[in-house]
């Protein structure tokens, strides 16, 4: 009885969670619709919507996982090259932009699950700093390979070189990456609404995970890994699964991210957008999805919010990131969430007794 009372709780809050986010695009939608959003603000929805999804991805291994990662740029960066090359590769065979898409997320979210599995085996077996430091190198590395990347396409197929352009396309051929240059004249194919289904999507797989029997071994791995290796479960399985699944997100945000611009470079997604995503789920409260939900949309759209305060703003936004820091560890804090929990136990309680009467 017990175990269905908590099944359907965690379900009543996975509800209420799509719900929210459901409500949260239809306002937006209406206010696109009623000409109610500032141009600066509407193009900062796809952002949005990616970070959330990178925020999210980044908290699976963070607080979920337990593991401190420096370098989910990197797999951000996977996922988008792949899916620029992908969408470009298949623009005659797949003229329809929203199915182009989708597929370049799908081989995108594919290459940065690949890039997981190559860097998870080894690097799994850090912990620590020592995990930290190695995944903010692979970030690095990543993108140095792609600074010396070049990607073209025409009637023979694809061409690839590292360090020179030593290929020869025909004439009606096309450059996709193009070394430090990176890629330009990108077809802008992302919109909100793909954005909202990823979100919707990340958060049907995350949170399903987290209330799984996997989820619980994972977690029980990050509270004690002796004591999850003397029951039994596998620690290296589980802590990889996590990460790649974490890397696999990452990638489709990636597409999604620089499906937005028509000028993409590795610089985008350097050693601090991996800091930024990190600020996400710190603010947000590690564990916490709905935590790093909030903080991507809020301290994403803040700057621009106060950008009518010129020479200001920044320093607003760094004053409020302080106290946002500050309450997250603050006894307020803690005494606030005990409140909330006595009384949804008062009433669970009240309600039990209600139904034995």
């Amino acid at each position: 009885m017990k175990q269905l009372k908590h099944l359907l709780t965690e379900r009543r809050d996975n509800v209420i969670a799509y719900g929210i986010v459901i409500i949260a695009f239809l306002i937006v939608q209406a206010m696109i619709l009623t000409g109610n959003i500032s141009s600066s603000l509407n193009g900062q929805l796809v952002p949005i919507c990616a970070y959330i999804v990178m925020a999210i991805s980044l908290n699976l291994t963070v607080g979920i996982l337990g593991e401190l990662s420096l370098g989910h740029a990197g797999f951000m960066s996977v996922g988008a090259f792949a899916g620029i090359v992908v969408t470009t590769s298949l623009a005659d065979a797949i003229p329809l932009g929203p199915l182009r898409l989708a597929i370049a997320m799908v081989i995108g979210a594919v290459c940065a699950a690949i890039a997981g599995v190559i860097v998870g085996i080894p690097v799994l077996r850090l912990k620590g700093d020592y995990l930290a430091i190695v995944t903010l190198a692979f970030g690095e590395i990543i993108k140095n390979i792609i600074n010396v990347l070049y990607i073209g396409m025409d009637e023979k197929g694809l061409h690839f070189s590292l360090l020179n352009q030593t290929f020869e396309l025909s004439e009606n051929g096309k450059m996709i990456i193009n070394g430090p240059m990176g890629v330009s004249g990108v077809t802008k194919l992302s919109s909100f609404t793909a954005g909202f289904v990823l979100i919707l999507i990340t958060l049907f797989l995350v949170l399903n995970l987290i209330h799984s029997r996997t989820g619980r071994a994972v977690m029980a791995v990050r509270d004690n890994r002796i004591a999850a290796e003397s029951i039994g479960i596998p620690v290296t399985r589980y802590r990889l699964l996590a990460f790649v699944i974490s890397a696999a997100l990452a990638g489709a945000a990636g597409t999604l991210y620089a499906m937005n611009f028509s000028t993409v470079t590795a610089t985008k997604f350097d050693f601090n957008t991996s800091i930024l995503i990190l600020v996400f789920v710190v603010l947000g409260g590690l564990g916490n999805i709905w935590g790093s939900i909030i903080a991507a949309a809020l301290l994403t759209v803040l700057p621009e919010l106060l950008r009518s305060l010129n020479d200001y703003r920044m320093l607003i936004y760094a004053i409020l990131l302080i106290a946002m820091m500050i309450f997250n560890n603050s006894g307020l804090k803690k005494r606030l969430l005990e409140k909330r929990a006595a009384a949804r136990a008062a009433k669970a309680e009240a309600k039990s007794r209600k139904e034995a009467a």
